[in-house]
C-alpha cells in the first residue's frame, strides 16, 4: 500500500544523489528517480549533461507483483515515448518494464534515437530482459544500453540482478557486465545506426499507426560516450 512519508523519504534520498552523479567523471548521465507528484510518484528519467538536469520520460507501464508493487506507487504526469539530443546523441528512454512491448521502440526509432536507454530494476534472471533489449534494437535499428540495480535490501526485499547489456543497433549483444567487470565501455557509431534504420524489419511501413497518441509514423530520421546510470529502473 502507498505510503506518502516514504514515498517523500525516497524521492528527498534521489534527489540528493543528483549531486554525485553530476560529478562522475563523464559528458552525460542517464538515470531514473522517483518524484513526488500530485498523489503518488513518478518514475521520471532524466540526463545530466556537464551537471544540467534535462527531463527525458515519465515511466508509463506498471507492473503489480510481489517486489514490484507499483502500480500502487507511481502515476505518470507527462506524455513520453519521445526523443532527446544528449551530448549530440539522439536518445529515447524505455523505463524496466516498457522495454517489453517493442512497438515503443519501434516508435523511438522511427523518430531517429541512435540510442534507447532503458534503466531498470528487476531480478537474477535475465532471459527476458536479454532477448527484449536484442528485439527493441532489431525492430528500431538503435542501440540499446540497459543498466540493472544490484543487491537485496532485506530479506523480504527482491534481489536485483545486475546484468547491463548492451545491444548494437542491428541486434547483436556487444557486452554484458557481471560482478567482475561492472562496468563496459561502447562507441557508438550513428553510421551504423543510421544504416540499420534502412534494413529489415525496419524499413517496413504499416498501415496503422505506431506512435502512442494516435500519431501517424511520419518522422523525418536525423542521424556521437555516454554513461547509462539507472537508479530505480
Amino acid at each position: 500500500m502507498f505510503n506518502a512519508d516514504r514515498a517523500r523519504e525516497w524521492a528527498n534520498l534521489h534527489e540528493k544523489a543528483l549531486d554525485a552523479l553530476a560529478r562522475l567523471p563523464v559528458r552525460a548521465v542517464i538515470s531514473s528517480r522517483p518524484v513526488l507528484s500530485g498523489s503518488r510518484l513518478v518514475n521520471e528519467a532524466f540526463a545530466l549533461v556537464d551537471g544540467r538536469y534535462e527531463f527525458l520520460h515519465q515511466k508509463h507501464y506498471f507492473p503489480a507483483e510481489n517486489g514490484w508493487q507499483e502500480q500502487a506507487w507511481f502515476e505518470t504526469e507527462r506524455e513520453g515515448f519521445e526523443v532527446a539530443d544528449v551530448a549530440g546523441v539522439s536518445v529515447g528512454v524505455l523505463l524496466c518494464t516498457e522495454l517489453m512491448f517493442t512497438e515503443k521502440a519501434r516508435w523511438l526509432g522511427k523518430l531517429g534515437a541512435d540510442l534507447i536507454a532503458v534503466p531498470r530494476a528487476t531480478g537474477t534472471d535475465h532471459r527476458y530482459w536479454r532477448t527484449a533489449a536484442t528485439m527493441a534494437a532489431i525492430v528500431s535499428g538503435s542501440y540499446v544500453v540497459s543498466s540493472n540495480r544490484i543487491g537485496q535490501h532485506d530479506a523480504a526485499s527482491p534481489r536485483f540482478g545486475g546484468g547491463g547489456i548492451i545491444v548494437d543497433s542491428d541486434g547483436n549483444e556487444i557486452g554484458m557486465t557481471t560482478r567482475e567487470v561492472p562496468a563496459i565501455r561502447v562507441d557508438l557509431d550513428k553510421t551504423l545506426s543510421s544504416a540499420s534504420k534502412a534494413r529489415y524489419p525496419v524499413y517496413v511501413r504499416t498501415t496503422e499507426t505506431d506512435a502512442p497518441g494516435s500519431r501517424k509514423t511520419s518522422p523525418a530520421v536525423q542521424m556521437e560516450h555516454l554513461a547509462v546510470d539507472p537508479t530505480i529502473g
